[in-house]
Protein backbone atom coordinates (compact mmCIF):
# COMPACT_ATOMS: atom_id res chain seq x y z
CA UNK A 1 0.00 0.00 0.00
CA UNK A 2 1.85 3.08 -0.88
CA UNK A 3 0.65 6.32 -2.22
CA UNK A 4 1.24 7.42 -5.69
CA UNK A 5 2.63 10.97 -6.43
CA UNK A 6 0.58 12.71 -8.78
CA UNK A 7 1.62 13.29 -12.48
CA UNK A 8 1.17 17.37 -11.03
CA UNK A 9 3.30 16.75 -7.93
CA UNK A 10 6.21 15.08 -10.33
CA UNK A 11 6.09 17.81 -12.24
CA UNK A 12 6.16 20.53 -9.47
CA UNK A 13 9.14 19.12 -8.28
CA UNK A 14 11.06 18.73 -11.75
CA UNK A 15 10.11 22.68 -12.46
CA UNK A 16 11.13 23.39 -8.69
CA UNK A 17 14.72 21.44 -9.31
CA UNK A 18 15.09 23.34 -12.82
CA UNK A 19 14.46 26.48 -10.59
CA UNK A 20 16.89 26.40 -7.82
CA UNK A 21 19.58 24.93 -10.62
CA UNK A 22 18.58 27.94 -12.93
CA UNK A 23 17.94 30.47 -9.94
CA UNK A 24 20.15 29.08 -6.82
CA UNK A 25 19.16 33.06 -5.50
CA UNK A 26 15.71 32.00 -5.88
CA UNK A 27 15.97 29.52 -2.71
CA UNK A 28 12.54 26.94 -3.16
CA UNK A 29 10.07 29.31 -5.07
CA UNK A 30 7.11 27.91 -6.15
CA UNK A 31 6.19 27.03 -9.39
CA UNK A 32 2.66 27.59 -9.17
CA UNK A 33 1.67 24.90 -11.20
CA UNK A 34 -1.95 24.09 -12.63
CA UNK A 35 -4.19 22.29 -15.16
CA UNK A 36 -4.36 24.29 -18.00
CA UNK A 37 -6.61 23.82 -21.48
CA UNK A 38 -3.21 25.13 -23.47
CA UNK A 39 -1.17 22.85 -22.50
CA UNK A 40 -1.58 20.19 -20.10
CA UNK A 41 -0.29 21.60 -17.24
CA UNK A 42 0.66 25.78 -17.14
CA UNK A 43 2.97 27.17 -14.37
CA UNK A 44 3.20 31.15 -13.89
CA UNK A 45 5.12 31.16 -10.48
CA UNK A 46 8.18 32.76 -12.69
CA UNK A 47 6.09 35.99 -13.09
CA UNK A 48 6.36 36.61 -8.84
CA UNK A 49 10.04 35.58 -8.46
CA UNK A 50 11.06 37.70 -11.33
CA UNK A 51 10.02 40.36 -9.75
CA UNK A 52 11.22 39.52 -6.13
CA UNK A 53 14.53 39.01 -8.62
CA UNK A 54 13.68 42.15 -10.61
CA UNK A 55 14.73 40.71 -13.65
CA UNK A 56 12.97 40.10 -16.92
CA UNK A 57 10.08 37.27 -16.74
CA UNK A 58 10.53 35.64 -20.07
CA UNK A 59 14.51 35.36 -19.73
CA UNK A 60 14.35 33.80 -16.75
CA UNK A 61 11.44 31.40 -18.03
CA UNK A 62 13.78 30.20 -20.62
CA UNK A 63 16.71 30.04 -18.11
CA UNK A 64 14.53 27.16 -16.06
CA UNK A 65 13.77 25.50 -19.54
CA UNK A 66 17.35 25.44 -20.20
CA UNK A 67 18.61 23.69 -16.68
CA UNK A 68 16.12 21.12 -16.77
CA UNK A 69 17.44 18.13 -17.98
CA UNK A 70 15.64 15.62 -20.49
CA UNK A 71 13.90 13.20 -18.60
CA UNK A 72 10.78 10.91 -18.98
CA UNK A 73 8.02 12.91 -17.71
CA UNK A 74 8.04 16.06 -19.65
CA UNK A 75 7.65 16.16 -23.51
CA UNK A 76 7.88 20.03 -23.72
CA UNK A 77 8.09 22.95 -21.96
CA UNK A 78 7.41 26.35 -23.85
CA UNK A 79 7.36 29.95 -22.39
CA UNK A 80 4.41 32.05 -23.49
CA UNK A 81 3.43 35.35 -22.94
CA UNK A 82 4.96 37.30 -20.10
CA UNK A 83 6.96 34.38 -19.11
CA UNK A 84 4.50 31.32 -17.90
CA UNK A 85 5.54 27.92 -18.95
CA UNK A 86 3.29 25.78 -20.72
CA UNK A 87 4.03 22.15 -20.06
CA UNK A 88 2.90 18.60 -22.13
CA UNK A 89 4.08 15.48 -20.53
CA UNK A 90 4.93 11.79 -22.08
CA UNK A 91 2.18 9.76 -22.96
CA UNK A 92 4.50 7.17 -20.85
CA UNK A 93 4.27 8.90 -17.89
CA UNK A 94 0.29 9.16 -17.64
CA UNK A 95 -0.15 5.47 -18.33
CA UNK A 96 3.10 4.68 -16.09
CA UNK A 97 1.03 6.70 -13.21
CA UNK A 98 -2.02 5.35 -13.82
CA UNK A 99 -0.75 1.61 -13.48
CA UNK A 100 0.44 2.67 -10.08
CA UNK A 101 -2.52 3.76 -8.95
CA UNK A 102 -4.51 0.28 -10.44
CA UNK A 103 -1.79 -1.49 -8.41
CA UNK A 104 -3.38 -0.02 -5.70
CA UNK A 105 -6.65 -0.66 -3.71
CA UNK A 106 -6.61 2.92 -2.41
CA UNK A 107 -5.89 3.82 -6.03
CA UNK A 108 -3.16 5.19 -4.74
CA UNK A 109 -5.06 8.02 -2.95
CA UNK A 110 -2.32 8.99 0.34
CA UNK A 111 -3.76 9.03 3.65
CA UNK A 112 -3.50 12.98 5.03
CA UNK A 113 0.09 13.67 6.93
CA UNK A 114 -1.55 14.69 10.02
CA UNK A 115 -4.62 12.78 10.83
CA UNK A 116 -6.48 13.46 14.13
CA UNK A 117 -9.75 12.71 15.47
CA UNK A 118 -13.10 14.20 13.91
CA UNK A 119 -16.52 14.22 15.75
CA UNK A 120 -19.12 15.02 12.96
CA UNK A 121 -22.80 15.85 14.25
CA UNK A 122 -25.17 15.47 11.63
CA UNK A 123 -28.52 13.92 11.29
CA UNK A 124 -30.37 15.31 14.20
CA UNK A 125 -33.67 14.60 14.41
CA UNK A 126 -36.19 15.34 17.41
CA UNK A 127 -37.77 12.60 19.45
CA UNK A 128 -41.81 12.09 18.18
CA UNK A 129 -41.62 14.60 15.53
CA UNK A 130 -41.72 13.79 11.77
CA UNK A 131 -38.54 14.05 9.82
CA UNK A 132 -39.43 16.30 6.94
CA UNK A 133 -37.48 17.74 4.31
CA UNK A 134 -35.29 20.05 6.27
CA UNK A 135 -33.44 17.52 7.78
CA UNK A 136 -32.34 15.98 4.47
CA UNK A 137 -29.32 17.85 3.94
CA UNK A 138 -27.52 17.56 7.53
CA UNK A 139 -27.82 13.72 7.00
CA UNK A 140 -26.74 13.85 3.57
CA UNK A 141 -23.82 16.09 3.89
CA UNK A 142 -22.76 14.76 7.16
CA UNK A 143 -22.23 11.07 5.55
CA UNK A 144 -20.49 12.09 2.91
CA UNK A 145 -18.07 14.37 5.19
CA UNK A 146 -17.92 10.97 7.55
CA UNK A 147 -16.82 8.97 4.41
CA UNK A 148 -14.43 11.20 2.64
CA UNK A 149 -12.58 12.04 6.44
CA UNK A 150 -12.40 8.48 7.07
CA UNK A 151 -10.44 7.77 3.42
CA UNK A 152 -7.93 9.86 4.15
CA UNK A 153 -7.42 8.43 7.60
CA UNK A 154 -8.78 10.69 10.18
CA UNK A 155 -10.86 8.93 12.74
CA UNK A 156 -14.40 9.88 12.69
CA UNK A 157 -16.55 9.60 15.88
CA UNK A 158 -20.32 10.36 14.35
CA UNK A 159 -22.76 11.87 16.71
CA UNK A 160 -26.42 12.08 16.27
CA UNK A 161 -27.80 14.94 18.45
CA UNK A 162 -31.79 14.25 18.26
CA UNK A 163 -33.74 16.47 20.30
CA UNK A 164 -34.69 14.28 23.18
CA UNK A 165 -35.71 16.87 26.09
CA UNK A 166 -37.27 19.46 27.06
CA UNK A 167 -40.71 21.03 28.46
CA UNK A 168 -42.60 19.54 25.30
CA UNK A 169 -42.21 16.00 26.96
CA UNK A 170 -44.21 17.08 30.31
CA UNK A 171 -47.53 16.97 28.24
CA UNK A 172 -46.49 14.05 26.21
CA UNK A 173 -45.66 11.49 29.35
CA UNK A 174 -48.65 12.80 31.22
CA UNK A 175 -50.65 11.96 27.94
CA UNK A 176 -49.30 8.41 28.12
CA UNK A 177 -49.78 7.89 31.97
CA UNK A 178 -53.13 8.77 32.06
CA UNK A 179 -53.79 6.70 28.36
CA UNK A 180 -51.53 3.93 29.06
CA UNK A 181 -52.01 2.06 25.92
CA UNK A 182 -51.42 4.69 23.22
CA UNK A 183 -48.05 3.28 22.14
CA UNK A 184 -49.11 -0.36 22.09
CA UNK A 185 -48.68 -2.27 18.93
CA UNK A 186 -50.72 -4.25 16.89
CA UNK A 187 -48.70 -7.27 17.18
CA UNK A 188 -45.54 -8.86 18.18
CA UNK A 189 -44.09 -8.89 14.66
CA UNK A 190 -41.52 -6.10 13.60
CA UNK A 191 -43.23 -2.75 14.09
CA UNK A 192 -42.83 -0.37 10.76
CA UNK A 193 -41.26 2.89 10.21
CA UNK A 194 -44.98 3.87 9.37
CA UNK A 195 -46.85 2.42 12.36
CA UNK A 196 -44.12 3.63 14.88
CA UNK A 197 -44.13 7.17 13.23
CA UNK A 198 -48.72 7.36 12.96
CA UNK A 199 -48.49 6.15 16.95
CA UNK A 200 -46.91 9.07 17.97
CA UNK A 201 -48.49 11.63 15.81
CA UNK A 202 -51.73 10.57 17.11
CA UNK A 203 -50.53 10.83 20.33
CA UNK A 204 -48.64 14.40 20.30
CA UNK A 205 -51.49 15.72 18.46
CA UNK A 206 -54.32 14.32 21.39
CA UNK A 207 -51.82 15.14 24.07
CA UNK A 208 -51.85 18.97 22.21
CA UNK A 209 -55.15 19.42 22.31
CA UNK A 210 -55.98 18.26 26.15
CA UNK A 211 -53.15 20.48 26.53
CA UNK A 212 -54.61 23.91 24.94
CA UNK A 213 -58.17 22.81 26.12
CA UNK A 214 -57.94 21.93 29.64
CA UNK A 215 -56.16 23.93 32.68
CA UNK A 216 -56.08 20.98 34.87
CA UNK A 217 -53.63 18.54 32.42
CA UNK A 218 -51.78 21.51 31.71
CA UNK A 219 -50.96 21.61 35.48
CA UNK A 220 -49.99 18.00 35.43
CA UNK A 221 -48.03 18.08 32.11
CA UNK A 222 -46.01 20.83 33.79
CA UNK A 223 -45.07 19.55 37.31
CA UNK A 224 -44.65 15.82 35.13
CA UNK A 225 -41.59 18.22 33.21
CA UNK A 226 -40.28 18.65 36.77
CA UNK A 227 -40.18 15.24 37.57
CA UNK A 228 -38.26 14.46 34.14
CA UNK A 229 -35.94 17.01 35.02
CA UNK A 230 -35.59 15.12 38.59
CA UNK A 231 -35.31 11.76 37.16
CA UNK A 232 -38.12 10.23 38.35
CA UNK A 233 -37.59 6.31 37.37
CA UNK A 234 -41.44 6.46 36.42
CA UNK A 235 -41.77 9.27 34.04
CA UNK A 236 -37.78 8.32 32.73
CA UNK A 237 -39.29 5.20 31.90
CA UNK A 238 -42.60 6.63 29.89
CA UNK A 239 -40.14 8.71 28.02
CA UNK A 240 -37.76 6.26 27.30
CA UNK A 241 -40.51 4.39 25.38
CA UNK A 242 -40.90 8.00 23.46
CA UNK A 243 -37.09 7.63 22.42
CA UNK A 244 -37.64 4.07 21.42
CA UNK A 245 -40.71 4.42 19.59
CA UNK A 246 -39.30 7.54 17.68
CA UNK A 247 -35.67 5.50 16.92
CA UNK A 248 -37.68 2.87 15.51
CA UNK A 249 -39.07 5.45 12.96
CA UNK A 250 -35.82 6.89 12.22
CA UNK A 251 -34.05 4.47 11.52
CA UNK A 252 -36.66 3.22 8.94
CA UNK A 253 -36.10 6.36 7.42
CA UNK A 254 -32.16 6.42 7.61
CA UNK A 255 -32.41 2.96 6.15
CA UNK A 256 -34.01 4.21 3.06
CA UNK A 257 -31.75 6.84 2.73
CA UNK A 258 -28.84 3.77 2.60
CA UNK A 259 -27.56 5.72 5.92
CA UNK A 260 -25.83 3.24 8.25
CA UNK A 261 -26.76 4.53 12.22
CA UNK A 262 -25.68 2.49 15.12
CA UNK A 263 -27.22 3.34 18.48
CA UNK A 264 -23.74 4.52 20.42
CA UNK A 265 -23.81 6.91 17.93
CA UNK A 266 -27.38 8.65 18.84
CA UNK A 267 -26.37 11.03 21.72
CA UNK A 268 -29.36 13.17 22.35
CA UNK A 269 -29.54 16.09 24.33
CA UNK A 270 -30.09 14.32 27.29
CA UNK A 271 -27.08 12.94 27.18
CA UNK A 272 -25.64 15.79 28.53
CA UNK A 273 -27.42 16.43 31.47
CA UNK A 274 -25.22 15.12 34.25
CA UNK A 275 -23.04 18.17 32.96
CA UNK A 276 -24.96 20.80 32.75
CA UNK A 277 -24.59 22.43 35.91
CA UNK A 278 -21.00 21.77 36.15
CA UNK A 279 -20.69 23.76 33.00
CA UNK A 280 -22.68 26.71 34.62
CA UNK A 281 -20.65 26.62 37.71
CA UNK A 282 -17.07 27.02 35.17
CA UNK A 283 -18.27 29.34 32.80
CA UNK A 284 -19.47 31.78 36.07
CA UNK A 285 -16.48 30.86 38.15
CA UNK A 286 -13.62 32.09 35.79
CA UNK A 287 -16.07 34.95 34.87
CA UNK A 288 -16.59 33.68 30.88
CA UNK A 289 -20.62 33.74 31.89
CA UNK A 290 -22.16 36.60 34.15
CA UNK A 291 -25.57 36.64 35.98
CA UNK A 292 -27.61 38.84 34.16
CA UNK A 293 -31.21 39.79 35.47
CA UNK A 294 -30.71 36.05 36.68
CA UNK A 295 -29.66 34.62 33.97
CA UNK A 296 -26.48 32.98 33.08
CA UNK A 297 -25.31 35.03 30.13
CA UNK A 298 -21.99 35.22 27.49
CA UNK A 299 -21.83 38.42 26.45
CA UNK A 300 -19.85 39.90 23.21
CA UNK A 301 -18.57 43.00 22.02
CA UNK A 302 -19.67 42.21 18.12
CA UNK A 303 -22.97 40.60 18.51
CA UNK A 304 -25.86 43.25 19.24
CA UNK A 305 -30.03 43.25 18.98
CA UNK A 306 -31.47 45.44 16.60
CA UNK A 307 -32.06 48.44 19.63
CA UNK A 308 -28.71 48.58 20.29
CA UNK A 309 -28.13 46.17 22.79
CA UNK A 310 -25.87 43.20 23.18
CA UNK A 311 -27.29 40.03 22.44
CA UNK A 312 -25.93 37.37 25.26
CA UNK A 313 -25.75 33.70 24.95
CA UNK A 314 -27.97 32.54 27.09
CA UNK A 315 -26.57 29.43 29.10
CA UNK A 316 -29.06 29.20 32.09
CA UNK A 317 -32.31 30.59 32.33
CA UNK A 318 -33.47 33.02 34.79
CA UNK A 319 -35.90 29.69 36.51
CA UNK A 320 -32.97 27.84 36.55
CA UNK A 321 -33.40 25.81 33.12
CA UNK A 322 -31.00 25.22 30.22
CA UNK A 323 -31.34 25.94 27.04
CA UNK A 324 -29.77 24.59 23.93
CA UNK A 325 -26.24 26.78 24.78
CA UNK A 326 -25.44 24.93 28.19
CA UNK A 327 -26.26 21.21 25.99
CA UNK A 328 -24.04 22.23 23.10
CA UNK A 329 -21.34 23.75 25.02
CA UNK A 330 -21.30 20.26 27.65
CA UNK A 331 -21.10 18.43 24.49
CA UNK A 332 -18.18 20.26 23.14
CA UNK A 333 -16.75 19.26 26.63
CA UNK A 334 -17.63 15.58 26.33
CA UNK A 335 -16.10 15.52 22.71
CA UNK A 336 -12.78 17.37 23.43
CA UNK A 337 -12.19 15.87 27.16
CA UNK A 338 -13.38 12.48 26.44
CA UNK A 339 -13.60 11.58 22.75
CA UNK A 340 -10.43 13.20 22.49
CA UNK A 341 -11.47 14.96 19.29
CA UNK A 342 -8.85 17.60 17.43
CA UNK A 343 -11.59 19.06 15.40
CA UNK A 344 -15.63 18.80 15.69
CA UNK A 345 -17.56 19.32 12.72
CA UNK A 346 -21.28 20.44 12.82
CA UNK A 347 -23.61 20.26 9.93
CA UNK A 348 -26.14 22.10 10.49
CA UNK A 349 -28.23 24.73 8.62
CA UNK A 350 -27.23 28.32 8.09
CA UNK A 351 -30.03 30.01 10.34
CA UNK A 352 -28.59 28.82 13.11
CA UNK A 353 -24.73 30.14 12.77
CA UNK A 354 -25.06 32.73 15.28
CA UNK A 355 -25.69 30.34 18.03
CA UNK A 356 -22.88 27.91 17.08
CA UNK A 357 -20.46 31.52 16.36
CA UNK A 358 -21.56 32.39 20.20
CA UNK A 359 -20.83 28.67 21.16
CA UNK A 360 -17.87 28.15 19.60
CA UNK A 361 -16.25 31.96 21.05
CA UNK A 362 -17.57 30.73 24.45
CA UNK A 363 -16.14 27.36 24.59
CA UNK A 364 -12.40 29.27 23.29
CA UNK A 365 -12.68 32.12 26.19
CA UNK A 366 -13.69 28.51 28.63
CA UNK A 367 -10.61 26.58 26.85
CA UNK A 368 -12.52 24.12 25.56
CA UNK A 369 -11.54 25.06 22.14
CA UNK A 370 -7.98 26.30 20.90
CA UNK A 371 -5.26 26.47 18.21
CA UNK A 372 -4.98 22.31 18.58
CA UNK A 373 -8.91 21.71 19.13
CA UNK A 374 -11.22 23.46 16.70
CA UNK A 375 -15.14 23.96 15.99
CA UNK A 376 -16.53 24.08 12.15
CA UNK A 377 -19.64 24.40 11.43
CA UNK A 378 -20.24 23.15 8.10
CA UNK A 379 -23.66 25.31 7.19
CA UNK A 380 -25.93 24.16 4.55
CA UNK A 381 -28.74 26.33 2.42
CA UNK A 382 -32.78 25.83 2.51
CA UNK A 383 -34.11 23.22 0.00
CA UNK A 384 -36.45 25.19 -2.00
CA UNK A 385 -39.41 23.99 -4.34
CA UNK A 386 -39.36 24.18 -8.29
CA UNK A 387 -40.69 28.19 -7.91
CA UNK A 388 -37.32 29.28 -5.99
CA UNK A 389 -39.29 29.50 -2.46
CA UNK A 390 -39.30 26.73 0.46
CA UNK A 391 -40.35 24.01 -0.56
CA UNK A 392 -44.03 22.74 1.24
CA UNK A 393 -46.48 20.70 0.16
CA UNK A 394 -49.47 22.39 -2.02
CA UNK A 395 -51.39 22.73 1.31
CA UNK A 396 -48.33 24.50 2.55
CA UNK A 397 -47.47 22.14 4.87
CA UNK A 398 -43.67 20.33 5.12
CA UNK A 399 -42.86 18.08 2.75
CA UNK A 400 -42.55 14.60 4.51
CA UNK A 401 -39.22 13.24 4.06
CA UNK A 402 -40.85 9.83 3.75
CA UNK A 403 -43.06 10.35 0.73
CA UNK A 404 -40.08 13.08 -1.07
CA UNK A 405 -37.68 9.69 -1.14
CA UNK A 406 -40.63 7.24 -2.11
CA UNK A 407 -41.32 9.82 -4.93
CA UNK A 408 -37.73 9.68 -6.03
CA UNK A 409 -37.91 5.98 -5.99
CA UNK A 410 -40.81 5.70 -8.17
CA UNK A 411 -39.56 7.92 -10.17
CA UNK A 412 -36.32 6.68 -10.73
CA UNK A 413 -37.73 2.93 -11.06
CA UNK A 414 -39.73 3.99 -14.31
CA UNK A 415 -36.18 5.20 -15.85
CA UNK A 416 -34.43 2.08 -14.92
CA UNK A 417 -37.85 0.26 -16.49
CA UNK A 418 -37.93 2.11 -20.06
CA UNK A 419 -34.02 1.18 -20.40
CA UNK A 420 -33.62 -2.16 -18.73
CA UNK A 421 -33.51 -4.80 -21.46
CA UNK A 422 -32.77 -7.87 -19.40
CA UNK A 423 -33.47 -7.30 -15.62
CA UNK A 424 -36.49 -8.54 -13.56
CA UNK A 425 -38.66 -7.04 -11.35
CA UNK A 426 -37.40 -7.34 -8.41
CA UNK A 427 -34.16 -5.91 -9.66
CA UNK A 428 -36.15 -3.25 -11.16
CA UNK A 429 -37.03 -2.28 -7.65
CA UNK A 430 -33.39 -2.73 -6.30
CA UNK A 431 -31.70 -0.63 -9.04
CA UNK A 432 -35.21 1.64 -8.63
CA UNK A 433 -34.09 2.36 -5.07
CA UNK A 434 -29.97 2.74 -5.70
CA UNK A 435 -30.83 5.21 -8.50
CA UNK A 436 -33.36 7.22 -6.70
CA UNK A 437 -31.98 7.56 -3.35
CA UNK A 438 -28.69 8.19 -5.13
CA UNK A 439 -30.42 11.00 -7.54
CA UNK A 440 -31.51 12.78 -4.40
CA UNK A 441 -28.35 12.19 -2.20
CA UNK A 442 -26.53 13.90 -5.19
CA UNK A 443 -28.32 16.80 -6.17
CA UNK A 444 -27.60 17.75 -2.38
CA UNK A 445 -24.56 17.08 -2.39
CA UNK A 446 -23.03 18.43 -6.04
CA UNK A 447 -23.99 21.97 -4.78
CA UNK A 448 -22.31 24.07 -2.47
CA UNK A 449 -23.32 23.67 0.34
CA UNK A 450 -23.84 26.92 1.68
CA UNK A 451 -25.98 27.57 -1.44
CA UNK A 452 -29.79 26.61 -1.26
CA UNK A 453 -30.70 24.12 -3.90
CA UNK A 454 -33.68 23.12 -5.62
CA UNK A 455 -35.27 20.09 -5.41
CA UNK A 456 -36.28 19.05 -8.80
CA UNK A 457 -37.36 15.50 -9.35
CA UNK A 458 -37.35 15.43 -12.95
CA UNK A 459 -34.02 17.18 -13.44
CA UNK A 460 -32.49 14.59 -10.63
CA UNK A 461 -33.35 11.41 -12.16
CA UNK A 462 -32.66 12.60 -15.43
CA UNK A 463 -30.32 10.54 -17.33
CA UNK A 464 -28.27 13.85 -19.42
CA UNK A 465 -26.61 16.55 -17.35
CA UNK A 466 -24.84 16.82 -13.94
CA UNK A 467 -27.00 14.00 -12.08
CA UNK A 468 -25.84 10.38 -10.21
CA UNK A 469 -28.17 8.77 -12.90
CA UNK A 470 -25.82 9.77 -15.35
CA UNK A 471 -22.64 8.26 -13.17
CA UNK A 472 -24.46 5.30 -12.44
CA UNK A 473 -25.19 4.53 -16.49
CA UNK A 474 -21.01 5.05 -17.09
CA UNK A 475 -20.13 3.01 -14.53
CA UNK A 476 -22.70 0.14 -16.37
CA UNK A 477 -21.89 1.18 -19.48
CA UNK A 478 -18.18 0.68 -18.56
CA UNK A 479 -18.85 -3.29 -16.86
CA UNK A 480 -20.99 -4.05 -19.87
CA UNK A 481 -17.78 -3.58 -22.09
CA UNK A 482 -15.76 -6.07 -19.86
CA UNK A 483 -18.86 -8.36 -20.25
CA UNK A 484 -17.78 -8.57 -24.46
CA UNK A 485 -13.95 -7.86 -24.09
CA UNK A 486 -13.97 -11.96 -24.13
CA UNK A 487 -10.53 -13.17 -23.74
CA UNK A 488 -9.10 -9.68 -23.78
CA UNK A 489 -7.69 -8.37 -20.54
CA UNK A 490 -6.66 -4.71 -19.04
CA UNK A 491 -2.97 -4.19 -19.49
CA UNK A 492 -0.89 -1.13 -19.34
CA UNK A 493 0.71 -0.52 -22.49
CA UNK A 494 3.25 3.00 -21.27
CA UNK A 495 5.19 2.92 -24.99
CA UNK A 496 1.75 3.62 -27.02
CA UNK A 497 1.06 7.03 -28.61
CA UNK A 498 -2.73 8.27 -27.01
CA UNK A 499 -5.28 9.50 -28.85
CA UNK A 500 -6.50 13.36 -27.32
CA UNK A 501 -9.10 11.58 -25.43
CA UNK A 502 -7.20 9.15 -23.57
CA UNK A 503 -4.76 11.86 -22.82
CA UNK A 504 -7.49 13.78 -21.18
CA UNK A 505 -9.56 10.98 -19.41
CA UNK A 506 -5.79 9.57 -17.99
CA UNK A 507 -5.16 13.37 -16.81
CA UNK A 508 -8.41 13.82 -14.79
CA UNK A 509 -7.66 9.90 -13.51
CA UNK A 510 -4.42 11.18 -12.25
CA UNK A 511 -5.99 13.87 -10.16
CA UNK A 512 -8.53 12.14 -7.86
CA UNK A 513 -6.35 11.65 -5.02
CA UNK A 514 -6.14 15.58 -5.15
CA UNK A 515 -9.44 15.90 -5.41
CA UNK A 516 -10.47 13.76 -2.21
CA UNK A 517 -7.65 15.71 -0.52
CA UNK A 518 -9.06 19.30 -1.23
CA UNK A 519 -12.73 17.76 -0.30
CA UNK A 520 -11.82 16.62 2.85
CA UNK A 521 -9.97 20.12 4.08
CA UNK A 522 -12.55 22.17 2.77
CA UNK A 523 -15.27 20.34 4.00
CA UNK A 524 -16.67 20.60 0.31
CA UNK A 525 -17.67 17.44 -0.84
CA UNK A 526 -19.50 19.34 -3.69
CA UNK A 527 -15.75 19.36 -5.71
CA UNK A 528 -15.81 15.21 -5.68
CA UNK A 529 -19.43 15.56 -7.11
CA UNK A 530 -17.89 17.89 -9.80
CA UNK A 531 -14.32 15.67 -10.15
CA UNK A 532 -17.02 12.92 -11.16
CA UNK A 533 -19.28 14.39 -13.23
CA UNK A 534 -16.13 15.53 -15.23
CA UNK A 535 -14.95 11.99 -15.50
CA UNK A 536 -17.95 10.90 -16.61
CA UNK A 537 -18.21 12.98 -19.13
CA UNK A 538 -14.13 12.81 -20.20
CA UNK A 539 -15.27 9.02 -20.22
CA UNK A 540 -18.36 9.82 -22.29
CA UNK A 541 -16.36 11.49 -24.84
CA UNK A 542 -13.28 8.26 -24.59
CA UNK A 543 -15.82 5.68 -25.30
CA UNK A 544 -17.32 7.66 -28.67
CA UNK A 545 -13.57 8.77 -29.89
CA UNK A 546 -12.01 5.62 -28.93
CA UNK A 547 -13.21 2.05 -30.07
CA UNK A 548 -12.06 -1.01 -27.53
CA UNK A 549 -14.06 -3.82 -28.87
CA UNK A 550 -15.77 -2.87 -32.33
CA UNK A 551 -14.00 -1.46 -34.70
CA UNK A 552 -11.38 -3.83 -32.98
CA UNK A 553 -8.45 -1.87 -32.54
CA UNK A 554 -4.79 -3.74 -32.23
CA UNK A 555 -4.65 -5.83 -29.29
CA UNK A 556 -2.19 -3.60 -27.21
CA UNK A 557 -4.15 -1.19 -28.15
CA UNK A 558 -7.55 -3.07 -26.70
CA UNK A 559 -5.03 -3.58 -23.80
CA UNK A 560 -4.63 -0.61 -22.65
CA UNK A 561 -7.68 1.02 -23.34
CA UNK A 562 -9.27 -1.65 -21.37
CA UNK A 563 -6.86 -0.58 -18.71
CA UNK A 564 -8.07 2.63 -18.70
CA UNK A 565 -11.90 1.91 -18.66
CA UNK A 566 -11.42 -0.30 -15.53
CA UNK A 567 -9.27 2.64 -13.58
CA UNK A 568 -12.22 4.57 -14.46
CA UNK A 569 -14.72 2.61 -13.17
CA UNK A 570 -12.53 1.75 -10.22
CA UNK A 571 -12.49 5.60 -9.64
CA UNK A 572 -16.41 6.09 -10.29
CA UNK A 573 -17.22 3.29 -7.83
CA UNK A 574 -14.78 4.30 -5.21
CA UNK A 575 -15.87 8.24 -5.46
CA UNK A 576 -19.87 7.43 -5.74
CA UNK A 577 -19.13 5.42 -2.38
CA UNK A 578 -17.64 8.28 -0.70
CA UNK A 579 -20.80 10.06 -1.39
CA UNK A 580 -22.97 7.55 -0.23
CA UNK A 581 -24.23 6.54 -3.50
CA UNK A 582 -24.28 3.34 -5.07
CA UNK A 583 -23.03 2.07 -8.55
CA UNK A 584 -25.17 -0.64 -9.73
CA UNK A 585 -22.73 -2.78 -12.02
CA UNK A 586 -26.04 -3.59 -14.61
CA UNK A 587 -28.97 -0.71 -15.68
Amino acid sequence: MASVPSLASTVQQRLAEGLSAALPEAGSADPLLRRSDRADFQANGILALAKQLKGNPRELATKVVDGIPANDVLKEIEVSGPGFLNITVTDEAIIRTLAARAADDRLGVPFAESAGTTVVDYAQPNVAKEMHVGHLRSAVIGAAMVEILEFTGEKVVRRHHIGDWGTQFGMLIQYLMEHPHELDHKSDEEVSGEEAMSNLNRLYKASRVLFDSDEEFKTRARARVVDLQAGDEQTRALWQRFVDESKIYFYSVFDKLDMDIDDPDVVGESGYNDMLVETCRILEESGVAVRSNGALCVFFDDIKGQDGNPTPLIVQKSDGGFGYAATDLSAIRDRVQNLKATTLLYVVDARQSLHFKMVFETARRAGWLNDEVKAVQLAFGTVLGKDGKPFKTREGETVRLVDLLDEAIDRAASVVREKARDLTEDEIAERGAQVGIGAVKYADLSTSAARDYKFDLDQMVSLNGDTSVYLQYAYARIKSIFGKAGDRTPVAHPELELAPAERALGLHLDQFGETVAEAAAEYAPHKLAAYLYQLASLYTTFYDQCPVIKPEPPQEVAENRLFICDLTARTLHQGMALLGIRTPERL
